[in-house]
């Protein structure tokens, strides 16, 4: 479970929106500023790149599952953790490729424990990326999707988009202003 202490973002958004470059980069800004910070990847990437396939539905559940460990164990250990993906993504992506809505339950629960959702902006030109990419066409429904279900979970989120930097200062601005609103609640 996730220690009371650490601050948790996690990034969502459709395939090829830069997620796993706004972690790298939000994660390597946070080191050097001097933060205790953990970046968790993308369990997803991991499980194609070990099994050079994508996963099978009967296989999702335990795909987010080990997602919200892997975010969880890190704030067990460090006092900022930036989540490229949750849960979340996985139950998206589950309903959108089977059609099985049942992973939104927990994947929704599973979020909650994130302090600040950013959510990349549809801006970047798509780029094919392995397994998981099913192209361009795919990434406004997912929007749509993952906006839809944060809406319905009733969780917060900053979209998060523009080049040449834009999106790491946009980041850092989401996550300094849900700080300083943290401190202030205590």
């Amino acid at each position: 479970m996730t220690r009371p202490g650490a601050f948790v973002v996690g990034i969502v958004g459709a395939e090829s929106t830069g997620k796993t470059r706004l972690a790298a980069e939000l994660t390597e800004a946070l080191r050097r500023a001097g933060h205790d910070v953990a970046c968790v990847d993308e369990g997803l990437r991991t499980f194609c790149d070990r099994l050079g396939r994508t996963p099978l539905a009967a296989e999702q559940a335990g795909i987010a599952a080990a997602q919200t460990q892997s975010i969880d164990d890190a704030a067990a250990r460090h006092a900022i953790v930036v989540a490229d993906t949750t849960a979340l993504m996985t139950a998206v992506y589950s309903d959108w490729v089977f059609g099985d809505s049942g992973l939104y339950a927990q994947a929704l629960a599973d979020h909650r424990r994130c302090d600040l959702t950013l959510l990349t902006a549809l801006d970047l030109p798509w780029v094919a990326d392995g397994l998981q990419r099913d192209g361009p066409q795919v990434r406004e429904p997912i929007d749509r999707r993952v906006r839809s279900a944060l809406q319905r979970g009733g969780l917060p989120w900053c979209v998060i988009g523009g080049r040449d930097g834009r999106r790491l200062a946009q980041a850092m601005a989401a996550l300094q202003h849900a700080l300083e609103r943290r401190a202030a609640a205590r």
